[in-house]
């Protein structure tokens, strides 16, 4: 049953209905063209469709306009530019130079001008053998900018059909992740598991569940129609993805010593049951993934009393031998308000869609939303070797261009040229491990999927038949593309072999051909990648960790507001969240970056490990304090709190000052006003549970700060020269 619904919330999802669109935006034209008697011109609108389709990553309809409007106007100037230095291979190599330099340093802005920068420069490596007439130049640029305006159609077309399908499959990808995330919380309950490494797995999960997130604020928050659509759905989505991220602070806020939860319970046999409670909720949340998916009100199918029920009596058994329960107590605490937010969603459907929104959060919605305009003062600051984008742009001019020089002085054939430049310019990331790892799964890729198009090509002699497996490849390609790229690359490899089998090509040449180039491309990419200005991830770390470090304290220091007795409000608490949860995924994919490279670049991972480790059960703990402080009575506020709180902040500000900011950053200003509280007195459970929270994140918080030391210290004595730049800022 769950492989059943596993395949059908496949079809639904967006990754299929992105290869749909651009399968019926290529194959389309591509029919006519030929049922006309047009191949060639067929298939330069299929390539014009492909491009711009490549280009309409998920977000806001308006930022996806801008997107596909900047392939199309971009590419245009691009191939003008490109044919008409063809006439000479020193020309065209220094044109290869120019260009993708500019167009890699695009990505400065943000992840769709990269996407645009990248289709251009797919555009430019297609067209740089092309000997083409000055008739024909303009010609090939009509057919190229016809498939994508008739790509940009479709797409446009289906936003306003349905305009909020993809925020719909947005907000279902991004539960299944927070699924995902609270199962691999579950797994700290079970003895067998390994604590740390589960912990790296969390971290790991947190980074997407981020990425999900932040694009379905994206998609919702970009105009305020969401909220108050009078079709009452842009409501309904907004409702549940606020339930969600409240849900998922919720799953954060129970953050415990496991090892110790290990060793005082397991020997009880009560950790279990509590792991497969909590998969439990992970299920109803893929339930209620899964539902919007289909377009469907999700129904609840499990009620979770006598789950609670036989965890209660299995703490009042332990509470009976006079073993300490308060940790497992909270748990359940913790549970029962992430299943009220499951009763929450489920309340909803079609005559009840929940509350308005409150207009605090239709005022501020805007805040939410990650604005990455064309700054050109931001493109200027780039401009330097310190910065990766720079980096990887020049490497990716040089190698690009060097090896087309290359190939052509040893007369290597025009296709092949195409396929490695192709590989290169696919598989060179910013990052040494992203582009090893890309060049691994490129290559076996290729490799499987040769074998399909040559066994395809060999055995089926029917035409018809073969255009139906070109058609199936290039949907399964495209559909798979974000979700596993191996799979993917072998079924657009057949794609291609059978699309060139249409031309006439020899088969096993081409496999040949396709394979010896894929591997050359791949080498030259991860060489270049390891000599030419390399991005290591470990000399670059500081960044993310003081940005971590300043979101974490402007967190916890809401703490200050609420004891002073202030109401604290909404938008400012989920404003401070999301920036812990942004930073905690950008240094969490860092620290992964880290983990790819060579091993003797590895010199900080274990101090680094030991700070994103720290950094998470810090989040996690302040999360648990603001929930519980915002709950608790004022008269259980004490002067004890205060001190508590100060302190934790200290540490952090001392952790902060050790990395000193970039030129153009403000010096990070602490907190100064502390309110005057009353003395302690009697304590009630309130007062307690308050006092031991503020104590453990103040020693979460001296931890974080002696990890930021030993990681200055061994700079320091490791890269003497790199240690002055860290102290000089």
């Amino acid at each position: 049953m769950k492989r059943t619904k596993e395949i059908s919330h496949f079809f639904y999802s967006q990754y299929f209905a992105e290869g749909l669109k651009i399968t019926l935006g290529c194959i389309i034209p591509l029919l006519v063209c030929i049922y006309l008697g047009y191949l060639n011109q067929g298939t330069l609108i299929s390539f014009g469709a492909l491009l711009v389709g490549l280009s309409d990553t998920p977000g806001a309809p308006s930022h996806r306009r801008l997107g596909m409007l900047s392939t199309i106007g971009i590419g245009m100037l691009t191939y003008l530019i490109i044919v008409h230095v063809n006439f000479s291979v020193a020309v065209t190599t220094i044109v290869i130079a120019i260009l993708s330099f500019l167009f890699a340093m695009l990505a400065v802005f943000n992840a769709r001008a990269a996407t645009v920068g990248a289709m251009c420069t797919l555009l430019m490596l297609f067209n740089v053998q092309h000997e083409l007439t000055v008739e024909n130049n303009w010609l090939h640029l009509l057919l190229i900018v016809t498939g994508g305006l008739w790509y940009m159609f479709i797409s446009m077309s289906l936003v306003q059909i349905r305009p909020y399908r993809i925020a719909q499959q947005e907000l279902s990808e991004s539960i299944r992740y927070v699924a995902d995330y609270i199962r691999l919380k579950a797994n700290f309950y079970d003895p067998n598991v390994n604590i740390d490494n589960n912990y790296l797995k969390l971290i790991d999960k947190q980074v997407e569940v981020n990425k999900h997130q932040e694009s379905v604020r994206d998609i919702l928050f970009q105009s305020k129609r969401s909220i108050k659509d009078t079709t009452k759905i842009g409501r309904y989505l907004t409702l549940v993805f606020s339930d969600i991220v409240d849900l998922f602070e919720q799953s954060m806020t129970t953050q415990y010593d496991y090892n110790a939860i290990k060793s005082t319970y397991g020997q009880y046999g009560v950790l279990m049951p509590f792991k497969h409670t909590i998969l439990k909720v992970t299920n109803e949340l893929d339930n209620i993934a899964y539902a919007i998916n289909a377009n469907r009100v999700p129904r609840p199918t499990y009620t979770f009393d006598n789950d609670i029920n036989r965890l209660r009596e299995s703490i009042e058994q332990l509470d009976k031998k006079g073993i300490n329960t308060i940790p497992l107590k909270k748990v359940i605490i913790n549970i029962r308000g992430i299943i009220k937010y499951l009763e929450n969603i489920y309340s909803y459907n079609s005559s009840n869609v929940g509350p308005n929104v409150p207009k605090e959060e239709i005022d501020s919605a805007s805040q939410f939303i990650t604005r990455d305009q064309i700054d050109w003062k931001k493109f200027r600051s780039n401009l330097s070797l310190e910065s990766s984008i720079f980096r990887h742009a020049l490497r990716l001019a040089i190698v690009l261009s060097g090896t087309y020089l290359t190939l052509n002085l040893v007369n290597f054939s025009a296709n092949g040229i195409y396929w490695t430049l192709l590989t290169i310019m696919v598989i060179l990331k910013p990052g040494f491990g992203v582009t090893q790892e890309r060049n691994l799964q490129r290559l076996v890729g290729t490799l499987m999927g040769g074998i399909i198009g040559a066994t395809a090509i060999f055995f089926i002699a029917d035409v018809n038949i073969r255009f139906v497996l070109l058609i199936f490849f290039f949907l399964a390609g495209y559909s798979l593309f974000r979700i596993n790229y191996i799979v993917a690359v072998m079924f657009i490899t057949p794609y291609v072999l059978i699309m060139l089998s249409f031309h006439g090509s020899n088969t096993l040449e081409m496999v040949a051909e396709r394979v010896i180039d894929t591997f050359l491309g791949g080498a030259i990419a991860f060489v270049s990648s390891y000599v030419i200005f390399p991005n290591w991830e470990s000399t670059q770390f500081r960044d993310n960790m003081r940005s971590l470090l300043i979101a974490n304290y402007n967190y916890l220091a809401q703490a200050i507001q609420i004891l002073s007795g202030k109401e604290l409000t909404i938008t400012n608490y989920k404003l401070a969240r999301k920036e812990v949860y942004i930073a905690s995924a950008n240094m969490g994919s860092t620290f992964q970056r880290m983990l790819t490279e060579p091993k003797w670049r590895q010199r900080y991972t274990k101090e680094v490990n030991r700070f994103v480790i720290l950094d998470h059960i810090l989040s996690s703990h302040s999360a648990n304090l603001l929930t519980q402080v915002n709950q608790a009575d004022i008269s259980s506020y004490h002067t004890e709190h205060v001190k508590l709180l100060k302190k934790a902040l200290s540490e952090l500000y001392k952790a902060i000052v050790l990395i000193p900011p970039d030129e153009e950053e403000k010096p990070f200003e602490a907190r100064k006003e502390f309110p005057n509280l009353h003395e302690v007195t009697n304590e009630n459970d309130e007062s307690k549970l308050i006092t031991e929270q503020l104590q453990f994140l103040s020693k979460i918080s001296g931890d974080l700060h002696k990890v930021t030391q030993e990681l200055v210290n061994r700079i320091s004595e490791t890269e003497p020269n790199e240690s002055v730049d860290l102290a000089n800022g």
